[in-house]
């Protein structure tokens, strides 16, 4: 986390085509008679569409990206994907120089950001680049279950080459830190999922389990972390198990993103581990399909800002 001893929080409005703004303005009407401070990066017009007055704990940065002119609301556009990734850099400098101490990121649309900059990968990456951040991890957090994953947005085909001892141990090992460091869990308990069917079946569906999972976990047992596994994926997710974990850490996207999102979506944070500061975001993406409709769910919103308010 910063050392800064300020408590704003930034917010990027993420694509302006797309929900960000709305879910932004209308999550902070939650938050007018908080003590926490607020500056808001962005279109300021935009802003507007969806709320007329600021909160007196909000400071609006305008930063005069997009005109209404060429301003395609609900759509893929290359001038939308420009002016998200100028929010986001805004955000950066605020953070480097200390004026925010934890960040909030509306959804962008990678697809409009690709037109320009086809090395964006998303928020995640983007921000540990540019805080030279070697290793971090999203943790989806519920009410009452928190979901790592080891790989990111990769192709299926590319997963087997990417479950590698050191990858697998650095996802335990950060989670493990993080559940200590910001949910104040002295002993954590860490379930690690399989990549396989059933967990490899003792190498009878795939090897990536002995290669790889099993010789992580054993390392971090070592290094005094509580870990068990691989656990097969189809039944580790199940409330209705009275399971244990504080957190499980999954093999890949969809293994841990589906499951967790079917219980808990409505009020699902993104929580980046392994930055030097606090960001969070909501998890979803842009809805396009909704855009300017004035039909986005804040929920998500809400429960990101405050999950970010609660960790300063």
């Amino acid at each position: 986390m910063s050392k800064s001893k300020n408590n704003c929080i930034g917010i990027t409005l993420g694509d302006p085509s797309g929900i960000g703004p709305e879910i932004t303005a209308k999550a902070l009407s939650s938050f007018k008679n908080n003590n926490t401070q607020f500056k808001i990066i962005g279109d300021n017009w935009v802003y507007e569409k969806y709320a007329k007055r600021l909160p007196k704990n909000c400071h609006f940065i305008d930063l005069k990206q997009l005109s209404p002119k060429n301003w395609q609301n609900g759509t893929v556009n290359k001038k939308s994907g420009i002016a998200s990734i100028k929010y986001l850099e805004h955000a950066v400098q605020l953070l480097k120089k200390k004026e925010i101490s934890a960040l909030v990121t509306a959804p962008v649309c990678k697809e409009a950001i690709c037109l320009t900059d086809p090395t964006f990968h998303g928020h995640t990456e983007f921000l540990a680049q540019c805080f030279n951040q070697k290793h971090v991890d999203m943790m989806f957090v519920a009410s009452k279950l928190k979901t790592v994953i080891v790989t990111r947005h990769l192709p299926i085909k590319n997963l087997s080459n990417a479950i590698k001892l050191e990858n697998v141990y650095q996802t335990i090992q950060l989670t493990n830190r993080a559940l200590k460091k910001y949910f104040k869990i002295k002993n954590p308990l860490i379930a690690v999922c399989g990549l396989n069917p059933h967990a490899g079946e003792a190498g009878t569906i795939g090897k990536e389990e002995i290669q790889s999972i099993i010789p992580a976990i054993k390392k971090a047992r070592k290094s005094k972390m509580r870990v068990e596994g691989p656990l097969s994926a189809d039944t580790l997710f199940s409330p209705h198990l009275n399971h244990p974990f504080d957190a499980i850490v999954a093999m890949y996207h969809d293994q841990g993103l589906i499951p967790i999102k079917t219980l808990y979506f409505p009020k699902l944070v993104n929580l980046t581990i392994g930055l030097p500061f606090v960001r969070t975001s909501p998890a979803h993406g842009t809805a396009f399909d909704i855009a300017g409709q004035n039909k986005a769910d804040p929920t998500s919103m809400i429960e990101t800002i405050k999950l970010a308010a609660q960790l300063l």
